[in-house]
């Protein structure tokens, strides 16, 4: 029996807990001793027997290193009732030692190990990199190419907030997960739109988020803030979300800021600010699937100044030792402060949105071109903010248009996208707007079949629709709109490749169905033979099984 009760002790004492997907570890061991696999995330809770006066400003480190590794020193941040937490991941296997560092003399010196093993979870491939040999996309830490397809949904921290559970973000994220979203551009915090709202919103307040006064990062509310400290329960409840996004292998696009959502924010550079921003940068860089944005639309309304964006950049490379990728939501900045960050961030609205962003291609040569906010938002059971387009095909026509400049390109519907968010779209009434989110899992499975990654836009060879070459796998694309016929794919064949035993099969937008393939129509003058859903579709040619030219 005496055996018994010590091993029982053992377990309580080593078995992790359970928060989320992320997993705890307490412990009253000098020593933690710890098992974990890849880009897994860990918490290691150390808690002080005293009470700390200002807790949140204390500066306490994990020095971290493997064999043959530079040092890791990671921030551990104070979660409330006297615990700091060193949350961890690895992107690496092997033995991992840290020791902790801090102002905290009870704290100061506590150590143990990690021992961090495979990834045996098929779908998880680790964080979101750039490589140098192929700049202007992005990868996954293990070398598989991320095709980076966005969903904006602004408000996605408030669905649930203040329950145990998480009902309507995870139905929401299942949702985005089966139609192969894999990102979902975010803030952080929001209050409300300062627009116009439909009034038949009034009748559906469960779908309305806007405005709310027991959501918010400080203490007090958005109406009367108190600065002096932060709510954690708003960020333990961040946990969650973040978490359960990194269960289903959607990265979040984390805009840290957000200026035109009525936000009181503290003053800039004031010690509440720095508080903030380096609690997010602490809390939440250990996530694999975290990219980091300073702010949505950081320079258009007149509150923050470059200076101060560039400050919060090199303030999060300070703070972020995982060394997540950063950009600003301002093409303007990113244009003048390339070097700054990790991918051009893009917002036009332009007719002119495939020239503009081949022209962001063709400029920065070494980073990758996302257009976050390119004005199609497709319509909803409400009109939330109309943009620029709201024609679901329209909508889509420009996300196509941002891949075939060699960009990526991101998806909004005013159902979900800001103050207003249907979590269950498919499960509303028939008369309900419901978001053509079969769209962009047919693009998804389209650039998974054909290596998105390894296609460059030949603009010179467009003609009437938009071109994309891969070399590399001997593969052409030519995108039309339906209202075209003829599609004018002989000319880079004939430059580029021989073709003589080529394939073609289309491929249609809206359906996602792929015609029969068959052999490569050589007459020069292709638009004689009709092209499959004219006038139904968008489509896309794709000419396969060529092969490169010697002399190129």
């Amino acid at each position: 029996m005496k055996n018994y009760i010590l091993t029982l002790i053992g377990l309580m004492v080593f078995t992790p807990l359970s928060y989320g997907q992320i997993t705890i570890w307490k412990t009253k061991k000098e020593k933690q001793h710890i098992t974990t696999p890849q880009w897994v995330v860990n918490d290691v809770v150390f808690k002080s027997k005293k009470k700390v006066n200002e807790p949140l400003q204390k500066n306490i480190f994990a020095l971290v290193q493997g064999e043959g590794e530079a040092t890791q020193k990671i921030p551990l941040f104070y979660n409330g009732n006297n615990e700091w937490v060193f949350r961890y991941s690895s992107s690496t296997e092997g033995v991992k030692k840290y020791i902790l560092t801090s102002e905290i003399k009870e704290l100061d010196g506590k150590n143990g190990q990690i021992t961090v093993t495979k990834n045996e979870k098929k779908n998880r491939h680790g964080g979101i990199v750039v490589h140098e040999d192929n700049p202007q996309h992005f990868f996954y830490e293990d070398g598989k190419h991320y095709f980076n397809m966005a969903f904006e949904c602004d408000w996605l921290f408030a669905l649930d907030y203040g329950q145990d559970e998480l009902p309507k973000t995870k139905h929401l994220l299942n949702v985005l997960e089966e139609y192969k979203f894999n990102q979902v551009v975010m803030n952080v915090y929001s209050y409300d739109v300062k627009w116009k709202k439909d009034p038949k919103l009034s009748q559906y307040p469960q779908f309305e988020y806007g405005g709310r006064e027991d959501i918010y990062p400080f203490l007090g509310s958005n109406a009367s803030p108190d600065f002096s400290t932060l709510n954690l329960q708003f960020f333990q409840h961040f946990d969650k979300v973040i978490s359960e996004m990194h269960d289903k292998e959607i990265v979040s696009h984390l805009m840290i800021y957000v200026w035109n959502k009525l936000v009181n924010w503290p003053d800039m550079n004031s010690e509440s600010d720095n508080l903030y921003y380096d609690y997010v940068i602490k809390r939440y860089q250990a996530f694999p699937n975290i990219v980091w944005d300073v702010s949505k639309e950081a320079l258009l309304y007149g509150r923050a100044t470059e200076e101060y964006i560039n400050e919060r950049i090199d303030r999060a490379r300070d703070l972020d030792a995982y060394n997540r990728l950063i950009s600003v939501h301002d093409f303007g900045f990113c244009k003048r402060n390339s070097s700054k960050v990790d991918f051009i961030s893009m917002q036009n609205w332009q007719h002119t949105l495939y020239q503009n962003m081949l022209q962001a291609q063709k400029e920065f040569k070494e980073k990758p071109i996302f257009n976050i906010e390119h004005g199609g938002y497709e319509e909803s059971p409400f009109r939330v903010f109309p943009g620029a387009y709201i024609n679901a095909e329209a909508c889509l026509r420009r996300n196509y248009q941002c891949l075939f400049a060699g960009g990526y390109t991101t998806y909004y519907w005013q159902g979900a996208s800001w103050n207003v968010v249907i979590h269950n779209p498919f499960e509303q009434p028939a008369d309900f707007k419901k978001p053509h989110f079969e769209y962009f899992k047919h693009m998804r499975t389209l650039f998974e079949q054909y290596n998105f990654e390894n296609f460059v836009p030949l603009s010179h060879h467009n003609s009437s629709g938009f071109n994309l070459t891969n070399k590399k796998d001997g593969v052409v694309m030519m995108y039309t709109p339906k209202e075209n016929q003829w599609i004018g794919v002989h000319k880079v064949l004939k430059k580029n490749f021989d073709y003589s035993e080529a394939k073609q099969q289309w491929f249609n937008t809206l359906t996602g169905e792929f015609s029969q393939q068959e052999d490569y129509n050589t007459e020069p003058f292709d638009f004689w033979y009709e092209r499959p859903w004219k006038g139904e579709a968008d489509v896309i040619l794709i000419i396969s099984n060529l092969k490169t030219n010697s002399v190129n």
